[in-house]
């Protein structure tokens, strides 16, 4: 016969597993429940190391559907690569001021850029780039056209740009504006300067 002291040790035992079983499964559902803010969905750039340099964006104005020069200072690295980057990346903040003249939707960023070779730069965006953009022919080619020209005055030599979306090519940007292309920087900038007259 078991000693009634060792079955009361087991009892107690089980109650304990028992109750811890029921807080561990309490506070997983709570932990599963709790969504991240959208301000940490995505990590924090490193600040980028550089001097000060005076930079060109062009930047999109939808009422009138035109692209103006901007100038703008900003650090930018010594790196081709991380310069196109840091210079996609001051665009796209001006965009996603609350009072930009074309705005994009919230998260919209800049995954990378890369340099292919000495004229082609591929640049990835963000998925929440294409999926939070407005939908309108000229809405779109603003954008696109934006992107291409401010890296090509930022970044001497390149000539052809390829935009992903997400590390993936994708058909459109919200509907309309072609990304399954290559886009020609001189082909982009007489299609700005016909549209502008």
């Amino acid at each position: 016969m078991i000693p009634r002291h060792l079955m009361i040790g087991i009892a107690a035992m089980l109650i304990v597993v028992l109750g811890m079983s029921f807080y561990a499964w309490r506070m997983r559902s709570r932990v599963t429940q709790t969504e991240t803010p959208a301000e940490y969905a995505h990590p924090v750039a490193a600040p980028v190391q550089g001097p000060m340099e005076q930079i060109t964006l062009y930047v999109a104005y939808d009422d009138p559907g035109v692209l103006r020069a901007q100038s703008a200072g900003i650090p930018l690295p010594a790196g081709r690569q991380e310069r196109a980057q840091e210079l996609l990346r001051a665009l796209l903040a001006l965009y996603l001021d609350k009072s930009s003249s074309h705005t994009l939707g919230p998260g919209s960023e800049v995954r990378d850029v890369y340099l292919v070779d000495p004229g082609l730069a591929v640049i990835d965006l963000n998925d929440a780039f294409a999926d939070g953009h407005r939908s309108g022919i000229l809405v779109e080619e603003l954008t696109v056209a934006s992107l291409v020209q401010t890296l090509a005055a930022g970044i001497p030599g390149i000539n052809r740009v390829k935009i992903l979306v997400g590390g993936r090519e994708r058909e459109t940007l919200a509907g309309h504006a072609d990304l399954s292309c290559v886009y020609d920087v001189s082909a982009v900038g007489q299609m700005l300067a016909d549209v502008q007259k």
